[in-house]
């Protein structure tokens, strides 16, 4: 049988894991051969109210409500107000500051290389690591998740990604097509590792870091067909402000990932281990849309309770009891802690984590709450949480206990109790934002490492210079056009980690009348050149597909060529992409670089 043997600390009564604090000796040390696999499902941009279990009647997610109902469910814990520093923080265990991340895009959102996280942490335990989704810390390696812990990746590593069906996506850093729905393909891919670990008897943790339901509002037509034109019983506190088409798509993209959840229990059902996983779900930040959220104030973005409030569910069939309601407030920094003392290994990384464990709370939900202040912090915008107050960005207090609509600013009524929060909010300024940079912290984009054979180079990390634009605002996932000039470039600030000899491949577009151009690559000394010699004029893909117009960039099938081969040395420079030869009116439209290597010379 596959790991059935329960843990000691199970048998005599002691489901609270017992607090183990960083450097200590595993609780369960003597069972290091029957660890309990873990499974992770972070959905992106889903808000609380966006669950049936939650009130909401306007959708049905029975497999998500099914896991509260068997395992625990936590009534106050908070994430960040976007994606990358949620990420962060659930990986770290850490504020997300601590670790660099400062934005969504083109670089800011990469965790800091010396932060230890919870798949290196797993890994060191003798657990199989993979990742199937949205990544979004980091792109080129060892900021990718391959150099995270994480030995198996599937999906994409960026923001958002600009189509949703058979789209390119990466599988281990090489290109690859996917197959269908992303939220689909990527269960599909996390099911079929989590079967391998079963068949190899090793113990695995999978993270599913799902992209839906951020925008583009694209999801298969069998779970929109509910929902197009459908009248809406809840609506959002100030219903002028709800783009009613907008939650339609967004409440049907939450009831494919309720059906991927699903997919995703029988999978365990049928391998004989759901007994012995640790199912964890919950969200990264608030609705990304004015939607019914219980009328919690805030949306992705915000800082107050409704910008940064997620389920959380916790099940664990045998070792934790059904229907547990956990009231004491908790962070997504605390899943590190918790999830490794539940298991029973130790904790690997050096720095002192911010998160704490909760699964004493799990052990006993009338256990007394303690004084802890959790703090919400993004783009300056600071507030702070206790078990019953919250202190916004700009100093008003709320008793979130009886005014979860924080209508009431109760600040003359608890001046010690805003002291308090404020107090916290000033040490966390002079502490996690020492030398925290929010705008540029000046790290060039790794590439070429001896120790992963790919690099992404995408138009999302670069700058324009001259006539050239972006096909979007936002960089996740867009292009570069309008290439009319032989002094136009395109330039990435770069460290090439290790010297050698790489192949680059190049994604473009050419209309037929501009055929004959030449691009061409140069770092430090190295460069190579190749004339343009087929069109490649695609349209834009995704309008077809999307239930509302999206904000974001349309996307296209890139043309791939071997641009040439290079020799790097080991340094720092400007990578600079040209086209110094143009017989017709513009370039290229210019997407990606893909370097390979091939030969290590250092």
């Amino acid at each position: 049988m596959y790991r059935h043997v329960y843990y000691l600390l199970f048998v005599v009564g002691l489901i609270g894991f017992g607090h183990r604090t960083q450097g200590a000796e595993s609780v369960a040390a003597a069972t290091v051969l029957d660890r309990p696999n873990i499974l992770i499902v972070l959905t992106d941009d889903q808000g609380w109210g966006d669950l049936s279990l939650n009130g909401n009647k306007n959708l049905e997610t029975p497999h998500i409500d099914a896991l509260a109902a068997t395992g625990a469910q936590f009534d106050r814990f908070f994430v960040c107000p976007v994606c990358s520093p949620t990420r962060a923080e659930f990986l770290t265990g850490r504020y997300h500051p601590r670790g660099g991340v400062f934005s969504t895009s083109a670089g800011g959102e990469r965790l800091d290389l010396d932060e230890v996280t919870i798949a290196d942490t797993f890994k060191a335990a003798g657990y199989v690591t993979g990742a199937f989704g949205k990544w979004h810390n980091g792109m080129q390696y060892p900021y990718h998740p391959n150099g995270r812990g994480f030995e198996e990746y599937y999906g994409f590593t960026s923001g958002h990604w600009g189509h949703y069906f058979d789209p390119v996506l990466e599988h281990n850093g090489a290109l690859v097509r996917g197959s269908g729905f992303c939220v689909d393909d990527f269960t599909n891919k996390a099911m079929e590792f989590i079967e391998d670990s079963v068949k190899q008897d090793k113990p695995f943790f999978a993270y599913l870091p799902y992209n839906t339901p951020h925008s583009p509002m694209q999801v298969p037509d069998r779970f929109w067909k509910k929902f197009d034109g459908a009248e809406l019983g809840l609506r959002n506190r100030d219903p002028k402000k709800e783009n009613v088409q907008h939650t339609r798509a967004a409440l049907a993209m939450c009831e494919n990932v309720d059906w991927n959840v699903g997919r995703l229990m029988k999978k365990l059902r049928k391998l004989g281990v759901a007994d012995n996983t640790i199912v964890v779900f919950f969200h990264d930040n608030g609705p990304n849309g004015s939607r019914w959220n219980d009328e919690m104030r805030g949306r992705k973005g915000s800082t107050d309770e409704g910008g940064c409030r997620s389920p959380l569910f916790i099940s664990w069939p045998g070792k934790i009891k059904p229907d547990t309601f956990v009231t004491q407030i908790a962070s997504v920094t605390d899943l590190l802690p918790t999830l490794t003392n539940m298991a029973g290994i130790n904790l690997i990384g050096e720095k002192p984590l911010d998160g704490m464990d909760v699964s004493s709370w799990i052990a006993d939900p009338q256990k007394e709450h303690n004084n802890r202040i959790i703090i919400n912090a993004w783009k300056g915008k600071i507030s702070a949480r206790n078990q019953q107050y919250r202190l916004d960005n700009v100093g008003r207090l709320y008793d979130i206990t009886k005014d979860p609509r924080q209508d009431k600013n109760i600040i003359d009524q608890q001046p010690e109790i805003a002291k308090l929060l404020n107090q916290a909010v000033a040490n966390f300024k002079t502490d996690a934002l020492q030398d925290y940079n929010t705008t540029n912290d000046g790290r060039p984009f790794v590439i070429c490492h001896k120790d992963y054979r790919w690099t992404q180079v995408p138009a999302r990390d670069g700058i324009a210079h001259g006539n050239i634009t972006r096909s979007n605002k936002f960089p996740n996932c867009s292009y570069f056009l309008n290439w009319i000039s032989a002094d136009d470039k395109i330039t990435w600030p770069a460290q090439v980690q290790h010297s050698g000899r790489y192949r680059v491949f190049l994604h473009y577009t050419c209309k037929e009348e501009n055929v004959g151009c030449r691009v061409q690559l140069q770092f430090n000394q190295s460069t190579i050149s190749r004339k343009i010699t087929e069109a490649h004029d695609p349209p834009e893909v995704g309008a077809k597909e999307d239930r509302v117009v999206r904000a974001e960039s349309y996307v296209k099938f890139f043309k791939q060529i071997e641009l040439g081969e290079m020799d790097l040395k080991a340094g720092a420079g400007e990578l600079t992409l040209t086209v110094p030869e143009m017989p017709g009116d513009e370039g290229i439209e210019f997407r990606l670089l893909m370097f390979q290597r091939i030969l290590q010379t250092e």
